[in-house]
């Protein structure tokens, strides 16, 4: 009905990225009906906005990372939902009815659904940011969900479990969240069927998903997106908010922390000016859709405490590792430093795309394409933007 998508941006450089700062952001109520989210990212605004400058935690946040928060996604579907229900209404979809979750380029098959103008602008948003984490909320349970939605053999869907080559990271990532939540830790679920040890699940495990926006923030995005449960009812009673308000209070602050996890830089030529689109990844974690530098020359990684060595990479010439030994630096509000400089390069490297085609179906038919041939047969399953 052409109502805006409303982002708020919060940070000591809000209106722009400033090189070094890495950007996180929150996304709520991308199903209408699915109410909690949309309530307690405005909660969320208001705490940060009263607390910096008296909260020496909150105010170094704010001063060492710009958030963005989106408190709702389709506005249309939450305007259709007339009468609440902790169930389903139609107002989980769009104007057009559809899933705006199940609508965005799908890493592993082709998503036949039409992108809506929310998607779009979400897509064109993520593109011109340079996203490190992020977490989209909803409801309807009660867990922390990550990557991946959708699988096939390459990434271990055969077992049950869709494994990303970041696995370990949002594991640690959805227990973050998990357990600095009030209850979702104790992972009972919301009925007696349904159990979340941890309260964390594998989306892939849980129930497979076509066209999710979390798996398209990783592969495409080059950001970490986990999905956050929060309500057994979708749309529960007003005199209920102010207790899931602070049920994830501590939740909502300590993931956002998570985006100081790991190592970030710059990649410079031999005039100390930026390289954009040069891939930089840790070995023996490459992604599908290379991580690549932005118009600064800057990237981010997000890696557990631990010892890597890091590839840099600019085509056309020699790639430079480095072994760096990452802490655990989210305290400090800042990711280990490690700049890389190519001495003989002094072009700028060309735009990179990544094709918005299945990328990992093309991995999987090239993976068997190089096995032996077996007779078997195996059946895999301070405000800024407004966005139209």
């Amino acid at each position: 009905k052409g109502r805006n998508l409303w982002v708020l941006v919060l940070g000591r450089f809000p209106t722009h990225h400033k090189i070094g700062i890495p950007e996180f952001k929150y996304v709520a109520n991308m199903h209408g009906d699915e109410t909690v989210g949309r309530e307690i990212l405005l909660h969320l605004i208001d705490f940060l906005v009263t607390s910096y400058g008296r909260d020496p935690v909150i105010t170094r946040l704010l001063n060492n990372t710009r958030i963005h928060i989106m408190p709702t996604m389709n506005p249309d579907g939450f305007e259709a939902t007339k009468v609440p229900d902790c169930y389903y209404t139609r107002g989980r979809y769009n104007k057009n009815g559809e899933d705006l979750n199940r609508n965005f380029p799908d890493a592993f098959q082709r998503n036949n659904a039409s992108i809506q103008p929310e998607t779009q602008a979400v897509m064109n948003w993520i593109k011109n940011e340079t996203f490190v984490l992020s977490a989209n909320l909803h409801g309807g349970a009660l867990v922390a969900s990550y990557t991946f939605d959708n699988g096939n053999s390459v990434t271990g869907s055969l077992k049950g479990y869709s494994r990303s080559p970041d696995d370990d990271v949002f594991i640690h990532l959805a227990k973050t969240y998990s357990f600095n939540h009030a209850s979702m830790y104790k992972g009972t679920g919301c009925d007696n069927r349904q159990t979340f040890p941890e309260g964390i699940t594998n989306g892939y495990s849980w129930y497979q998903l076509e066209g999710g926006m979390q798996d398209y923030n990783y592969v495409w995005g080059q950001c970490f997106e986990i999905t956050l449960e929060l309500s057994c009812c979708k749309y529960p009673p007003a005199d209920q908010l102010e207790k899931f308000w602070r049920d994830n209070k501590v939740a909502l602050i300590e993931y956002i922390k998570q985006v100081h996890l790991g190592v970030k830089g710059q990649v410079t030529d031999k005039n100390g000016d930026p390289i954009p689109n040069a891939i930089v990844e840790a070995k023996g974690r490459p992604h599908v859709c290379p991580y690549r530098t932005n118009e600064q020359g800057e990237y981010f990684l997000l890696l557990l405490p631990g010892t890597y060595v890091i590839n840099a990479t600019v085509p056309g010439f020699q790639s430079l590792l480095e072994t760096v030994e990452i802490p655990d630096n989210t305290g400090n509000f800042s990711a280990l430093k490690q700049d890389f400089s190519f001495p003989q390069v002094s072009i700028r490297s060309r735009a990179a795309s990544c094709p918005k085609t299945p990328l990992y179906q093309e991995l999987d038919r090239a993976s068997a394409a190089a096995k032996p041939t077996l007779h078997v047969w195996v059946l895999t399953t301070v405000g800024l933007a407004i966005l139209k």
